[in-house]
């Protein structure tokens, strides 16, 4: 078999991929009573596209869902778990960026400022993400939001009934016709002037936050997801 051939089966699988996955997350989510907390402290910024999205890898899920008409710049691990979540992203309207913000995490970055000088629209970054550690904040989205000027916004999801894979994120998948919450957090703002001191003050900020909205959702469900 031509080198052109495999290459034409592999990608016809990952456009497969992209067309049954964003059909599986549309149908799961259909059959869901989906409430929102914190929306109306957010719409503001939310109305001028001008922003990064912020949220842990084990709830990006919902997300997507959700913001799936807001044409997002995503940033997506290289790896090949990573081009699975790429072509469903893309399937959903997304714009995706390979890379990290943590090994090759300048290229990334790069490519995803490039990709929203291009046209006005939202970022979004798993800032523990690829690999971890879990609930850990990494400064790559701090970076982002300097250079961009984009306040951050952290927001999070549960559910009532949720399967909760063994993985390093312990990533959660809400079951069908159950009821799910995605908390909006308070936005956080790097001023494009912030030396290091100040920046890691914002990646705290940013951190902490993001655990509290998660608990908090969590607990909501009676959930403790350790």
């Amino acid at each position: 078999m031509s080198e052109k051939i495999k290459k034409s089966i592999i990608e016809l699988k990952d456009n497969l991929i992209g067309i049954f996955g964003n059909l599986f997350i549309n149908s799961l989510f259909f059959t869901t009573k989906i409430e929102t907390v914190g929306y109306n402290n957010v719409s503001s910024i939310f109305s001028s596209k001008k922003f990064i999205f912020a949220l842990w890898h084990s709830r990006i899920l919902l997300m997507t869902y959700m913001h799936k008409e807001s044409e997002c710049a995503i940033i997506v691990s290289s790896s090949k778990d990573g081009e699975i979540i790429s072509r469903i992203l893309q399937r959903q309207g997304n714009k995706t960026v390979r890379g990290s913000t943590s090994r090759g995490g300048v290229r990334a970055l790069a490519g995803l400022i490039r990709v929203l000088k291009q046209k006005v629209r939202p970022g979004a970054i798993t800032p523990d993400g690829p690999r971890g550690p879990r609930f850990k904040c990494k400064g790559g989205i701090i970076t982002l939001a300097k250079k961009m000027g984009y306040p951050i916004v952290p927001l999070t999801c549960s559910a009532e009934k949720i399967k909760i894979f063994n993985s390093w994120d312990k990533f959660i998948l809400p079951y069908p016709f159950t009821r799910c919450r995605i908390v909006y957090g308070k936005p956080v703002y790097v001023e494009p002037k912030a030396d290091k001191k100040q920046e890691n003050i914002c990646r705290v900020a940013l951190e902490n936050e993001l655990n509290r909205i998660t608990k908090e959702a969590d607990l909501h469900f009676n959930h403790n997801i350790t």
